[in-house]
């Protein structure tokens, strides 16, 4: 019996669907800093722990409680087809990868815009949280975050004192310093929010 017609008719459309996002990995742009979306991201490597070991619970973790149903249903078909072929394999996988991603981020309440690359560009401060983790060492993610505070404080403090002395009269002078107050205050509000957030928040949270 041929390999087609032994998979079921909406889940060739499924493998085929893959299969394209797959061709097109090498050639669609990259999207700097997708943490849980890359390949070599904690969502995927959690999910090829699944199939390798056929334990599906490696990858509940990343996604709610309601939403397992769909996963141990990907799981299902990924570990048939999988059997069927080397092909058929690597198919079936990037389909299982994708929806765990995507129900991963439907939890978080963002949208799903494909698989990235391994050795997608996350920026410094993931990497750092990664390595923090590790290491069991919070020193260099805490350096990490107080420059950066400190340098985004600073150079907005430092332009609205220096738009602050506007004659009365100029009224586009007036303006620059207005925008440079309010670019200040909105980070000193938004800096603030955030560290004074709770370290635990609930289930199914969205992230910024």
């Amino acid at each position: 019996m041929l390999v087609a017609q032994m998979i079921p008719q909406t889940f060739r459309r499924v493998l085929a669907t893959a299969g394209l996002a797959l061709s097109m990995t090498a050639v669609a742009p990259t999207e700097a800093r997708a943490h849980c979306d890359t390949m070599d991201g904690p969502v995927v490597t959690a999910a090829r722990r699944a199939l390798e070991t056929g334990a599906e619970q490696h990858v509940f973790i990343w996604v709610r409680p309601q939403d397992e149903a769909k996963i141990r249903g990907a799981f299902r078909h990924a570990l048939a087809v999988r059997k069927l072929g080397a092909q058929a394999r690597e198919l079936a996988d990037h389909y299982f990868f994708e929806t765990v991603v995507r129900v991963h981020r439907q939890g978080e309440g963002e949208p799903y815009t494909g698989l990235k690359p391994a050795c997608t560009d996350h920026g410094v401060a993931i990497p750092a949280a990664d390595r923090a983790l590790a290491s069991g060492s919070i020193a260099e993610l805490e350096t990490l975050l107080i420059e950066a505070i400190r340098h985004g404080l600073h150079e907005r403090f430092e332009h609205a004192v220096a738009t602050k002395g506007f004659a009365p009269d100029n009224v586009a002078a007036g303006r620059a310093h207005v925008a440079a107050y309010v670019a200040l205050t909105h980070y000193v509000e938004a800096v603030h929010a955030t560290g004074a957030g709770s370290a635990h928040p609930p289930a199914g949270h969205k992230t910024p």
